[in-house]
């Protein structure tokens, strides 16, 4: 009888023992499925294995962690977040992948929660790096500043950051921007053509006594760096700051149409408080110009020009009013009236080059002429060069085209302008081979811009 006690219990063991043993070994199946599929770059079932060999080896909760960033890697993202979310304990890159999955989810508040988690434990680079792109789609420059000086804590020779927190306080504390833009380009050549503008700008700022035409100065700037969403709180700061002052205003309304935003009522603001002043009409004239009202745009360049006749650049500004007009006689006249206000200064010669070679009009008389002057006065230029290879072309003269245009763009790679106007010299030699090359790069480097839409039906005309 105590046998049959014994035994029983016994047999009830072996019986589950032999139930449950193939569940780690199948577990160990999973995972190396898992791990296949991941080192293959199929994520969606590494997802799936990881999080099967998680159910079957529970005290391996690094597997949901593994299962969440392949799920983030697939695109599958809500199905990420349930695998963050059974994680008891995140490893640094897990705590990463969280934050890469809440960002490109667009919920910036759980990114932030995330990743400020994570940096209780880990003091990452990686995670201060993804909390800088939460709190710059917040517009949370203060935020972004302490990230920015935690990332130089931890390599004081980033020079990235160094640049960046430049550029915040250019904003926030602009007397001492100018130390960390000079490490800046002390540490990489690449960000001091941008940090010469903005410690000029920076420097002429601190000998203003307004407070509020300071940030003006400083908010054009960042304008001029492409930095315009910086640009909006400098602005915003001025106005702040002295909301009579028209220009903040009517910059504010400019750096919001730079970021896709409207403008109009900024605009608005600035001609109600200063309709006399010459930077509210040229930009309210740049305003109508996008909106393709090209009667206001010509009535608002009248006006500056009005005020400031000697002033080359209301005239090249009426010159392209009137051309969006119809009116090529009144454009030309004011791109060479421009010439005559300023006949040291390429840009005036090299617009009304390409007035002429856009409108295939004077191009021996005036255009050629205009453009090889523009290239003396700058022969650095790539804005020059380019206008004078687009006379070139414009006038038959392709081979002239060719080397003009192939000097351009070795010396400029970036300049698109001259690569798309080489492009249609190519065209015109009939030498398509070449045509086709070229625009198919200019597509490639500017898939949403305005040079690779013009490549993208040029490629549909010649090359159907």
């Amino acid at each position: 009888m105590l046998l049959k006690k014994i035994t029983a219990p016994l047999v009830l063991f072996a019986l589950l023992a032999a139930f449950l043993a193939p569940i780690p070994s199948m577990g160990v199946v999973w995972l190396n499925r898992a791990k296949a599929s991941f080192g293959a770059q199929d994520y969606a079932s590494a997802a799936g294995s990881y999080a099967q060999a998680a159910r079957l080896l529970p005290w391996r909760d690094d597997l949901w962690e593994s299962a969440g960033v392949a799920a983030t890697r697939a695109g599958k993202h809500l199905q990420a977040l349930d695998y963050f979310g059974r994680v008891s304990s995140f490893t640094e890159p897990g705590r990463v992948w969280l934050g890469i999955t809440h960002l490109t989810l667009g919920d910036l508040d759980a990114a932030d929660v995330a990743l400020r988690q994570g940096l209780q434990t880990y003091d990452s680079p990686n995670l201060y790096n993804l909390l800088s792109m939460v709190y710059v789609r917040k517009n949370d420059i203060v935020a972004e500043r302490d990230v920015m000086q935690n990332l130089i804590r931890l390599n004081p020779e980033d020079a990235r950051a160094h640049y960046r927190l430049g550029l915040l306080l250019t904003v926030l504390e602009p007397e001492q921007a100018l130390t960390h833009l000079m490490f800046a380009a002390s540490l990489d050549p690449k960000f001091d053509p941008a940090i010469q503008t903005l410690r000029s700008a920076l420097n002429l700022s601190a000998t203003q006594p307004d407070a509020s035409k300071q940030m003006v100065t400083n908010g054009r700037a960042l304008g001029l760096v492409k930095e315009w969403a910086l640009a909006i709180p400098a602005f915003e700061k001025a106005v702040s700051l002295d909301e009579k002052n028209a220009e903040a205003w009517a910059w504010l309304g400019e750096a919001k149409q730079q970021i896709g935003q409207s403008g109009l009522v900024e605009l608005d603001k600035a001609v109600r408080l200063d309709h006399t002043s010459v930077v509210v009409r040229g930009l309210r004239a740049l305003y109508w110009s996008r909106h393709e009202k090209y009667p206001q745009m010509l009535a608002e360049y009248l006006l500056a020009a009005g005020a400031e006749p000697d002033n080359p650049a209301w005239q090249a500004g009426l010159g392209e009013a009137y051309v969006k007009r119809g009116d090529l006689v009144s454009a030309l006249a004011s791109y060479r009236r421009a010439t005559e206000l300023a006949p040291n200064e390429s840009t005036y010669w090299a617009l009304l080059a390409v007035f002429c070679a856009g409108n295939n009009i004077y191009l021996d008389e005036i255009g050629l002429p205009a453009a090889q002057k523009a290239v003396k006065l700058s022969p650095d230029d790539p804005s020059t060069l380019d206008a004078l290879g687009w006379v070139y072309l414009a006038s038959g003269r392709y081979a002239s085209a060719e080397q003009t245009l192939l000097d351009a763009t070795k010396r400029f790679p970036d300049y698109l302008s001259a690569h798309l106007h080489l492009a249609l010299t190519y065209l015109a030699q009939g030498n398509y081979s070449l045509a086709k090359g070229k625009l198919v790069s200019i597509q490639n480097t500017d898939p949403d811009g305005s040079y690779g839409e013009i490549a993208e039906q040029l490629l549909k005309q010649y090359f159907p």
